[in-house]
């Protein structure tokens, strides 16, 4: 799955450069540069307010989809540590998914995403990254939530899933998947509100591992307790021989 992120580039317009660049298009950027805040780590399961693009432009939406017909703010806050991910097998037949997947898809850029090897009941965490130092470009969906009982207006998301890639395979080795990493050329297609369900599932494959660094870092990510959102948290540790490493490295 995908539930802890890293978007550390402190510029905005990085940002949308990087998605125009693929699209061909002018990214707006449709929120004060004030209420952007960069993490080196953050969990999922704190909602957080990410930059993410629809179209041509980028707006502020917050982690864990809600999706338009929750009638109430309960059952909203309930449903959204379900819904941070959606898994792309399924994603057009689930309730909170269906209509969302066929003409609200977004793009959310990230530095890289941490995931955890199990070994022997231990977990070990990884950092994977582009190996260019640009951007993931994830594949997303989003929603427009309104609460019936203040009136707000609550922009949210969810990042899509595919099965792991060899590598991710190895590393995610408890549930094998990782999430879905466009690439360039299909970057339009994507955001295009008239692509068919066809063209869309054919874009719902691993991403090439060879485009992709990952290594091992500190097990301080491993706890909440932890202040995790430090540009240390994401070095590499050294591991010893007698501890292996992956094959695949």
């Amino acid at each position: 799955m995908c539930y802890a992120i890293s978007i550390n580039e402190p510029k905005l317009e990085k940002l949308a450069e990087r998605i125009g660049k693929a699209s061909r298009a002018t990214i707006e950027i449709n929120f004060s540069e004030e209420l952007y805040r960069p993490y080196h780590f953050v969990s999922g399961f704190t909602f957080p307010d990410f930059p993410v693009a629809i179209e041509d432009k980028m707006e502020l939406f917050k982690w864990g989809l809600i999706p338009a017909w929750v009638k109430d703010e309960k059952s909203a806050n309930d449903l959204r540590s379900n819904t941070l991910n959606a898994k792309s097998e399924t994603i057009f037949d689930k309730p909170s998914f269906r209509k969302a997947i066929t003409t609200q898809r977004c793009i959310i850029p990230i530095n890289g995403f941490i995931e955890w090897q199990t070994l022997d009941k231990e977990k070990q965490p990884y950092f994977i990254k582009p190996n260019d130092e640009s951007l993931f470009l994830l594949g997303g969906l989003y929603d427009k939530w309104i609460n019936p009982e203040t009136g707000e207006f609550l922009n949210t998301f969810s990042i899509i899933t595919t099965e792991a890639n060899p590598l991710m395979a190895e590393i995610h080795n408890s549930k094998k998947r990782m999430p879905l990493i466009l690439d360039d050329k299909n970057i339009d297609t994507w955001l295009d509100k008239k692509s068919s369900k066809d063209v869309i599932q054919r874009i719902f494959r691993p991403y090439d591992q060879t485009k992709m660094t990952a290594y091992q870092i500190s097990k301080m990510v491993n706890s909440t307790k932890n202040n995790r959102n430090i540009p240390e948290i994401l070095n590499p540790i050294e591991v010893m021989p007698e501890q292996g490493q992956l094959s695949l490295f």
